[in-house]
């Protein structure tokens, strides 16, 4: 079974992700697994702690030769502000004058229910732990399990599709959504430059006024084979997986599959995809086809064959520079709440976080399936599955 967590505070010394249950054989490439580290931190909005820090992964255990061995693999992102942060937050006693507390909670974020479930007098470990600074973790380990997809013919990318009330009033093709991943300058990761200046200026709104700006990403999961997932139990449906995978992300309040939205408000003919079937499509001899993908890839808790798309709707980071009522820890008296150094917007960043995840949950469900010590072993037994769906 795959299985990952992640340890490490945002001004800590490092961040660490551990992932077990990778088969042997799997290539690892360093530079992608840095590609995309570096691409969690760009985007327009993002706050000063990105100009620190230069996400690099440090591979402890599990890769050898560029491989994996099949043993749990260790991942390490050293934190460069550690530096300005060992007298304050350090292992030992330290010098208590020197603790940074966080006085009053934000709202919005985890400071006050972290410090009331863990008895702290502030929030500042609630902070550290609770920080998307955590997310960092996420993506070492996901740009892991992406490689192992890629080796099953799976690719995962994310695109915005809105910041505040800016909105892509478009459907995007796989194409374009899987080109923004080469490009060297991210603004807020839209396929359709109009629409990106339209969410540029929301974010230049905010900016002005000291406010933060949220928005929705959509993860497309490409090349998937029908049949991940079951309806057998509840617990291992896709779409519920992959909804508490993204919905754990920090400041994601809502995820949605396919059109599950506006489906609630629509006819069914007008939400079920109809079915065809092809003698020649995409390059494969025979496919069970649909005209539309309303359902984002999943029916009944299983891969269809389709794209699987996901969407995760982002709340305003907590954090801001015109902070909101709050109440000190100590004296209860009403005061504004803490402010620590921040992003105003994080659209972009979150959706390659929830492409890790994304990553993640289907390499769990692959792996599952198909099963398999080594590679080689995995993709036989994954290749003699396609096989017998009639290359699906």
């Amino acid at each position: 079974m795959l299985r990952f967590s992640t340890a490490g505070e945002s001004h800590g010394e490092s961040l660490v992700a551990l992932l077990s249950g990778m088969p042997a054989g799997v290539p690892v490439d360093e530079v992608f697994v840095n590609r995309e580290l570096w691409r969690r931190q760009q985007g327009y909005g993002r706050g000063g702690r990105m100009r620190i820090e230069t996400d690099t992964a440090h591979f402890l255990s599990g890769v050898r030769h560029g491989k994996t061995i099949g043993s749990p693999i260790a991942i390490e992102i050293e934190n460069r502000d550690w530096k300005n942060w060992t007298e304050v937050l350090p292992v030992g006693p330290g010098d208590p004058a020197k603790h940074k507390a966080v006085a009053s909670p934000r709202p919005g974020h985890a400071d006050l229910a972290g410090a009331l479930k863990w008895d702290f007098p502030d929030a500042r470990y609630v902070l550290e732990r609770a920080s998307a600074r955590e997310s960092t973790s996420r993506v070492a380990a996901g740009a892991v399990a992406k490689q192992l997809l890629q080796e099953l013919g799976m690719d995962v990318a994310s695109h915005v599709i809105r910041v505040g009330a800016a909105e892509l009033e478009r459907d995007a093709a796989w194409e374009e959504i899987a080109a923004l991943r080469a490009k060297d300058e991210v603004l807020l990761n839209c396929v359709d430059a109009e629409a990106e200046q339209r969410m540029k200026a929301e974010v230049d709104a905010v900016l002005r006024t000291g406010d933060t700006v949220g928005g929705v990403f959509e993860v497309v999961v490409h090349g998937a084979p029908p049949g991940l997932g079951t309806c057998a139990n509840w617990d291992e449906r896709l779409d519920g997986l992959l909804a508490q995978a993204v919905m754990s992300l920090q400041a994601v309040k809502a995820v949605e599959i396919g059109r599950g939205v506006t489906a609630a408000e629509s006819l069914g003919s007008q939400v079920h995809d109809a079915i065809g079937y092809a003698a020649e499509a995409n390059g494969r001899h025979t496919r069970f086809m649909r005209e539309h993908n309303n359902a984002g890839g999943v029916e009944g808790g299983i891969s269809n064959g389709e794209d699987i798309v996901t969407r995760g709707y982002l709340k305003p980071i907590s954090t801001l520079r015109r902070p909101l009522q709050s109440v000190r820890f100590d004296t209860r008296e009403e005061t504004k709440a803490a402010y620590e150094r921040s992003d105003v917007c994080v659209v972009p960043a979150a959706g390659v976080a929830a492409e890790a995840m994304v990553a993640l949950t289907m390499a769990k469900l692959a792996l599952e399936k198909f099963g398999g010590d080594s590679l080689r072993e995995l993709r036989r037994n994954y290749e003699g599955y396609v096989e017998q769906i009639g290359k699906y």
